[in-house]
C-alpha cells in the first residue's frame, strides 16, 4: 500500500498525493511517457463537500474501481485504502482553503509510463495515482447567474461516443469529443451555450460533463443508461424524485421532446444541477426557471445543509471582476486570450 505520511506544510501550500508522496501542487507532475499523454489512458472521479464533508465519496469510488477493471488498470490501493486517502489528502490541505472553501477532490489513476520506456524508470512500471484538492468555487463560480437565467442547450454535430465504440459508462480522459461539441457550442451567438450530445440514433445523451433532464406532464424524464456516463449526481436526483413523490422515467428523448417540454436541468457533481431554460435559442416551457427543478434544488440543499444556489452565487460575487471564463473549461469552451 503506497501512502503518505500527512503532514500539514508550514506555508500552507496546497499539497496533492502523487504516488505515495505529498508533493505541492506547483510540483506535481507525471512523465511525458506516462500511458494517460500517451492514449488518454486514465480514469477519474472529480468529489465535492458539503460543509466540508465529501458528498457521496464512496460511490465515486466504486464507479473509479469499476472503471478500473472495465480498462484493466491494475488498483494500486484497495477501495478502503483509497477512501481513506482521500481524507487524508482534504485533512492536509484544509489549513490552505478559506472557511467557506469547499473541497474538489480530483482522483486520477493511469497505467503508468508505458513498458518500452521502462529503462528510463530503473525497470520499474507502477500505474499512477493522483489525489489533487482544488477549492470548488473556482470550478463553479461563473455558474451563479445561471440558477436565474438557465442554460441555452446547443444541441451540436458531435454525436456522443456510443457504448459499442468506447464505453461512456468508463470515466476516462480519453474526451476530445466533449471539447470539440464544447468548441461548437462556444460558436453558436449568445452566452450560457452548454454543448448537448445526441447519440448515434438521434436521441438525446449528455452533456460534456453533465446529465441531461427534461420534466413533461409532472415527471421527470431522462436518457436511458446506455451510452452516457451514469453520474452520480443524476442518480441522486432520481432520489429525490422519489423523496418528492415526483415520477422519474429512463427512456429515450429526442430534441423534439425536449423543445415540448415544460422544463429541464443538468446535473454534475461540483453544481449540482442548473436549469436549462431555451434548446437552440428557444425557450423550453415558458423561457424561466421551473417549479420541479426548485422543488429538487431545495431538496437537495436542505439534505446537504447547505444553501447550493447561495452558496454558489456568493462565489460568484466573491470573484466579481476576476475574468475567470477567460479560458476553456469541461463545461464551456472560451478562446484564450
Amino acid at each position: 500500500m503506497r501512502r503518505a505520511h500527512v503532514e500539514v506544510p508550514d506555508d500552507v501550500t496546497r499539497v496533492v498525493y502523487l504516488n505515495g508522496e505529498l508533493v505541492p501542487e506547483a510540483e506535481a507532475k507525471i512523465s511525458i511517457y506516462d500511458s494517460a499523454l500517451m492514449f488518454g489512458d486514465m480514469v477519474f472521479e472529480m468529489t465535492r463537500s458539503f460543509n466540508k464533508r465529501q458528498f457521496r465519496l464512496r460511490e465515486h469510488l466504486e464507479r473509479l474501481y469499476a472503471s478500473m477493471r472495465y480498462v484493466r488498470i491494475p488498483a494500486p490501493v484497495t477501495i478502503d485504502e483509497m477512501e481513506r486517502m482521500c481524507a487524508e489528502v482534504q485533512a492536509a490541505n484544509e489549513p490552505a482553503f478559506d472557511d467557506d472553501d469547499e473541497h474538489r477532490l480530483m482522483i486520477n489513476v493511469s497505467r503508468g509510463p508505458l513498458g518500452f520506456y521502462s529503462e528510463i524508470f530503473g525497470g520499474r512500471l507502477q500505474p499512477t495515482l493522483v489525489i489533487a484538492d482544488f477549492p470548488l468555487k473556482w470550478t463553479v463560480a461563473t455558474m451563479g447567474h445561471l440558477f436565474d437565467t438557465g442554460i441555452n442547450a446547443v444541441v451540436t454535430s458531435q454525436r456522443a461516443i456510443p457504448a459499442h465504440l468506447l464505453d461512456p459508462k468508463v470515466k476516462s480522459r480519453s474526451r476530445l469529443h466533449y471539447q470539440m461539441a464544447n468548441i461548437e457550442a462556444a460558436s453558436v451567438k449568445g452566452e450560457d451555450n452548454w454543448a448537448l450530445l445526441l447519440d448515434p440514433d438521434g436521441y438525446v445523451a449528455e452533456g460534456t460533463g453533465d446529465n441531461f433532464m427534461i420534466v413533461s406532464d409532472g415527471r421527470i424524464l431522462t436518457p436511458e443508461p446506455r451510452n452516457i456516463l451514469r453520474g452520480i449526481s443524476r442518480a441522486y436526483v432520481i432520489e429525490l424524485a422519489h423523496e418528492l413523490g415526483v415520477p422519474c422515467v429512463e427512456c429515450n428523448i429526442e430534441p423534439y421532446d425536449v423543445a415540448n417540454a415544460d422544463e429541464a436541468f443538468m446535473s454534475g457533481t461540483p453544481f449540482c444541477i442548473l436549469p436549462v431554460t431555451t434548446l437552440n435559442g428557444a425557450p423550453i416551457g415558458d423561457g424561466r426557471v421551473g417549479p420541479v427543478f426548485k422543488r429538487v434544488l431545495d431538496r437537495w440543499s436542505a439534505n446537504v445543509g447547505v444553501d447550493i444556489e447561495a452558496q454558489i452565487k456568493a462565489w460568484a460575487a466573491e470573484i466579481a471582476g476576476l475574468d475567470a471564463r477567460a479560458a476553456p473549461t469541461p463545461y464551456q469552451f472560451q478562446s484564450q486570450r
